[in-house]
């Protein structure tokens, strides 16, 4: 059932700012993606607006507070760097607009609590774009994990590694969220719980920091969780191009390689390795961008409300391994979070 069907409207689209996951991933699968349109695009520049959207369509504005004024827009794709997301998320939420924002939705817990609350008491959906996790290639995985394709699961490694990027990328810049573990680090990480549950622990973690301009470019985190079963996770933006992951059972192995951002027209490959013999399942291509885009569109369609309990979550665990990988220690055991409440993933 598309948006359109239960709203009978399309589900009206805004973004704030022409980053370029935008330009380059999301807008150009929007036209894939039933029961949305896009309604206006906003930039600080008012022709740098003009220009998406006369490839992409909607109406170019001046500056974000135009676009959260307009009462022609149900919904908002935040692209901004990191360090804007509070703010620009919460003007949103202010607005009655729901919201899309890209990984991580903060730079820490309390913000991301916050943020949450918010759209919880406003009944807004609000969405972190982790747009791996909607690929039908990780449920089919998760399937087979189920269904004892590799026995007991024992341990997972997982990787996501860039070439280094240009000197004026924004991923180096401290003051706006920079840094490898908020950008390719959220990936093995989500990846980790998504496989091995949301029961893990930070037991140990390092980054590697570039002094000169004050952002971490590499690291790695060691997780464990309950039955002994423990995930390594390896990040990084100064390697060669690494995607992959792999899970270790009793009686089994399994890798999935080009995980988190396959180009749409990738067949992925899971490779089945056990003591009968190694099995290489081809699965579909999948554009895990309209897919992702279509899953924030059918819930704020169906007032689904926001995914907010796996937002905090992953917030949490992306702050254990930046205090153990800067300090050197273990990050704690969490309490239980009543501040969240609810049990929507």
């Amino acid at each position: 059932m598309s948006a359109a069907s239960v709203t009978g409207r399309p589900v009206r689209l805004g973004v704030l700012g022409c980053a370029d996951i935008a330009v380059r991933r999301v807008l150009p699968s929007l036209a894939a993606v039933p029961g949305v349109t896009l309604a206006a695009v906003a930039s600080r520049s008012g022709a740098r607006a003009a220009r998406v959207t006369d490839r992409f369509g909607g109406d170019p504005l001046e500056g974000y507070e135009a676009l959260l004024a307009r009462p022609g827009v149900d919904a908002v794709y935040v692209p901004l760097p990191v360090a804007l997301h509070a703010r620009w998320v919460e003007r949103a939420l202010a607005a009655g607009k729901h919201v899309l924002a890209e990984k991580p939705l903060t730079t820490c817990v309390a913000d991301t609590v916050r943020l949450v609350g918010a759209a919880r008491a406003a009944g807004l959906v609000l969405r972190e774009n982790v747009m791996f996790v909607h690929h039908p290639a990780h449920r089919h995985v998760r399937r087979l994990l189920r269904e004892g394709a590799i026995g007991e699961l024992r341990t997972m490694s997982a990787a996501f590694t860039i070439p280094p990027r240009p000197v004026d990328d924004i991923r180096y810049r401290a003051e706006l969220g920079g840094g490898a573990l908020f950008d390719v680090g959220t990936y093995p990480l989500r990846a980790a719980r998504l496989l091995l549950g949301d029961g893990l622990e930070v037991v140990g973690a390092t980054l590697r920091t570039d002094g000169d301009r004050g952002v971490d470019v590499s690291g790695a985190a060691l997780l464990a969780g309950p039955g002994g079963v423990t995930a390594q996770v390896s990040f990084g933006m100064e390697h060669h191009y690494t995607s992959r992951y792999e899970v270790v059972g009793s009686g089994g192995r399994l890798v999935v390689d080009r995980a988190f951002t396959p180009p749409a027209d990738h067949r992925p490959t899971v490779v089945l390795e056990r003591r009968d013999g190694t099995e290489r399942l081809e699965l579909e291509p999948f554009d895990q961008c309209a897919g992702t885009v279509d899953a924030f569109v059918r819930a704020v369609a169906t007032g689904a409300g926001t995914a907010g309990e796996a937002i905090v979550r992953q917030a949490e665990l992306i702050a254990d391994v930046h205090r153990s990988g800067t300090r050197g220690v273990r990050a704690a055991p969490r309490p239980a979070r009543d501040a969240v409440g609810g049990k929507d993933r």
